[in-house]
C-alpha cells in the first residue's frame, strides 16, 4: 500500500545553490516513511517497536527551490527479510517530475528490549502492495 505526502521547501531547507539541501531530502524521506507507520500501523505495533534506518540510497534527478511542492509518494514492494526491510520513496514535483528517488533499509527493534527482532508477517501485511 502506498502513502503520499506533500512537502514544500522552505527557507531553511535551501542550501547555497539555491535549491534543497541533501540533508533535508534524507529528513523528508525519514519523515514520510514515520508518517506511513503512524497512519497505518495497529497502536499495539506503534508500541511495541521502533524502526531504525540502516542504509540510504538516493539518486538526484533533479532540482526543488524554495517554496517549491513536492509529492512524496513511499510504498514497501516487497515482504521483509527477517528484521529488515526495503521501502522505496518518488518525490515528483509540480510538472509530475521525478526529482528525487530513494530506497531506504530500515530494521526493526523491540522497544521493551532495544533488539532486533523479525518482522512478522500482521506487522508487514498493511505495507505491503
Amino acid at each position: 500500500m502506498s502513502f503520499k505526502r506533500d512537502f514544500v521547501a522552505a527557507h531553511d531547507d535551501i542550501d547555497e545553490l539555491g535549491h534543497v539541501n541533501n540533508a533535508v531530502w534524507v529528513r523528508w524521506i525519514q519523515d514520510i516513511a514515520v508518517a506511513h507507520w503512524d497512519a497505518v500501523a495497529a497502536p499495539a505495533h506503534r508500541a511495541a517497536v521502533v524502526w531504525v534506518v540502516t542504509r540510504h540510497e538516493i539518486d538526484y534527478r533533479g532540482n526543488v527551490t524554495e517554496g517549491a511542492r513536492v509529492t512524496g509518494t513511499t510504498w514497501v514492494p516487497n515482504a521483509p527479510k527477517g528484521a529488515r526491510f526495503d521501502r522505496h520513496v518518488s518525490f515528483v514535483d509540480a510538472s509530475g517530475r521525478t526529482v528525487v528517488e530513494a530506497v531506504t533499509t530500515w530494521a526493526m527493534i523491540d522497544r521493551a528490549t532495544g533488539r532486533l527482532m523479525r518482522v512478522r508477517p500482521d506487522i508487514a501485511a498493511p505495507f505491503l502492495d
